[in-house]
């Protein structure tokens, strides 16, 4: 079937085309009722479908004969270790674990904090969790206790499942004391807290909370998956919120293990046995979907990464993990492969690994500016494909669907929408605005599987935040426009696009043509006061290692080069060169903190930052 009568079906009979998809998973009861409309414009998918999350994953490859097949690979480029664990051993593991967890009394329903690092430990855990169908809540391990105490007042969780450290490039953090710091700042006590002992650093125990997970597992007898419905929350998993009060994101199973799978066939063409690798960390959306659950549902073997793209120990580590581990999927956020073109510009590390098992490159989580594009195509010879989705969605909204028809490549765009998304662009009062138009980017609802059905205990967020906006759709909060090929273009957040002198102007696209300028490692545009025309733009800029230009020289060769691409009007007139970007530990780049100190307004430091430092520097650099 071609992409596009896919994607109709999709769309004009999406019952029919889900109920397909839905076979290709393992269900304890089928689901016979594949929709079902909610009051608060939203619905459930399968809601009569039975089925257990970790037997998806596990236990059905082992019914097809993958026992003996690796499902994970740890690599820790911190600690120079690999392991990896069979389909058999992995299930063993979680279903001990599982059944530690149900002895201390956690069982459906309940909800379990996992505060930990990328060790095979994390996943065990997320895993046990949905064997026993408890909820499980990632918090990405190293967050502040304030942070961590938030998650836990909200969440209420009967356990928090933690290691003793955390490595970060040489550097090692103790886990327990925030943790422990985090629970006596929280109104709600959680009843235990197990700790995994890493070699590294041994954390002190707390009699009668605290657990030791070695002496949990020796003692603990395995336990079998538990029926859940299809609609029962697998995950709650916390994005941030304009408010600064956190969203926690809730996803069901079964729309959850449907839509995982048929994404990776769809997105990534991955076929049982291939080894897929995700750069990312099991505290964000890529973890979950793309490190734990997505691949295994797909019978592959997945790796989960414990380093850097960089400094550990240099800008070739993704190329070493990729020739050791034979890896012919890899996917990570762009922000990875600007930091290895910064410190490699010709990937002369490339040089020194095997890297001819890899098949494709993915990039997701912001947008892939074409120099990035080009400079990845270029070096590895591969194809790089660009998608876009949320934490929120949880899979690609739009992707080049190579598992079904390959599309030609356009750099800048996410390529089309996946088949059950129906994207449209809209103005500002939500009318569909026309071809090569700007405006903001919506789906027609009812949203595909997978995507998160509310916002954990305030449905009414839920609906305020996503479905309200524009009556009738889903409200991603980014802005774009479409092409006349149907290819969808992603600018950024809507917040993101300034006004100039009355002219809506789309930072994303000054950043496409100062990421271009040879001697540009990375870039961010923002919009800052200005009494005369309202907002100006000014670009922030890191300099290619080795690049010898002079800040004024680049300063006025990036406005001469944004005046050709984009006109006088755009008004870019002043750049600054910083030795960083303050950026979330996921890597997405904070543009409103950024516009917030240049107008000198006051802020919250985001809890997702990887170094609050750097917001001083920044502020140092607009008072000069």
């Amino acid at each position: 079937m071609s992409y596009n009568a896919e994607f109709r079906r999709s769309i004009d009979d999406p019952e029919s085309f889900w109920r397909d998809r839905a076979q290709d998973i393992a269900w304890m009861q089928p689901p016979s009722v594949i929709w079902r409309a909610k009051s608060n414009g939203h619905g459930e998918w399968f809601p009569d479908g039975v089925l257990n999350t970790c037997d998806v994953a596990l236990d059905a490859n082992i019914r097809a004969g993958r026992g003996d097949q690796k499902a994970l690979i740890h690599d820790s480029a911190v600690t120079g270790e690999s392991r990896s664990l069979t389909y058999a051993e992995l299930t063993e593991q979680v279903a001990l674990f599982a059944g530690a967890l149900a002895a201390q009394g956690i069982s459906k329903g309940d909800r379990v904090i996992i505060y930990m690092p990328m060790i095979p430990e994390a996943v065990i855990a997320m895993l046990a969790c949905a064997r026993i169908g408890a909820v499980h809540c990632v918090v990405f391990g190293g967050f502040a206790p304030h942070e961590l105490a938030v998650r836990i007042n909200d969440a209420e969780p009967k356990a928090i499942v933690t290691a003793s450290c955390g490595i970060e490039i040489q550097r090692v953090i103790a886990y327990k004391p925030l943790v422990d710091q985090a629970i006596n700042e929280a109104d709600h006590k959680p009843e235990h807290c197990i700790v995994f002992q890493r070699p590294q650093l041994s954390a002190d125990l707390q009699p009668d909370r605290d657990l030791d997970w070695t002496v949990l597992m020796d003692i603990a007898d395995p336990v079998a998956p538990v029926a859940v419905q299809a609609t029962d929350p697998l995950y709650i998993l916390y994005t941030s919120g304009t408010t600064g009060k956190p969203k926690g994101v809730v996803r069901d199973n079964g729309g959850h293990a449907v839509a995982l799978r048929y994404s990776m066939s769809l997105v990534y063409d991955a076929k049982p046995g291939d080894v897929y690798w995700a750069a990312s960390d099991v505290g964000w959306v890529v973890g979950h979907s793309y490190i734990v659950y997505g691949p295994l549902f797909a019978g592959c073997t997945t790796v989960m990464y414990e380093g850097k793209p960089v400094k550990t120990p240099d800008a070739g580590a993704f190329w070493r993990v990729c020739q050791d581990h034979g890896v012919n999927l890899l996917f990570t956020a762009p922000t990875a492969f600007r930091a290895i073109r910064k410190e490699d510009p010709e990937a002369d590390a490339m040089e020194h690994y095997d890297i001819s098992s890899l098949r494709s490159l993915f990039l997701a989580g912001e947008r892939l500016d074409p120099p990035t594009y080009h400079w990845l195509a270029e070096k590895t010879g591969l194809p790089v494909l660009d998608h876009w989705w949320q934490t929120e969605t949880g899979w690609a909204i739009c992707c080049d669907p190579i598992g079904i028809e390959p599309m030609p490549a356009k750099p800048g765009s996410a390529t089309v929408p996946s088949p059950g998304y129906n994207v449209d662009i809209v103005d500002p009062r939500g009318k569909p605005v026309r071809t090569m138009e700007q405006g903001q980017v919506v789906v027609k609802l009812p949203l595909p599987p997978g995507c998160l059905t509310t916002i954990w205990g305030d449905d009414e967020r839920f609906v305020k935040t996503y479905l309200a906006p524009v009556p009738g759709y889903y409200f991603s909060g980014d802005g774009g426009y479409v092409d006349e090929d149907g290819y969808v273009f992603i600018m950024g957040r809507t917040d993101d696009v300034i006004n100039v002198a009355g002219h809506r102007l789309s930072t994303g696209e000054m950043e496409e043509v100062i990421a271009a300028h040879p001697a540009v490692a990375e870039c961010c545009v923002v919009g800052v006061h200005d009494d005369l025309k309202g907002q100006l733009p000014v670009g922030l800029v890191l300099i290619k290692d080795g690049a010898t230009i002079r800040p004024d020289e680049l300063e006025e060769e990036l406005v001469e080069m944004v005046r050709e691409r984009i006109g006088a009007i755009a008004s870019l007139r002043q750049t600054i060169v910083v030795d960083r970007l303050p950026k979330t530990r996921s890597g997405k780049i904070l543009r409103r903190v950024i516009r917030q100190i240049a107008d000198q307004e006051d802020y919250a430091v985001p809890s997702t930052i990887d170094d609050p430092a750097i917001l001083e520097e920044i502020s140092d650099h607009f008072r000069r």
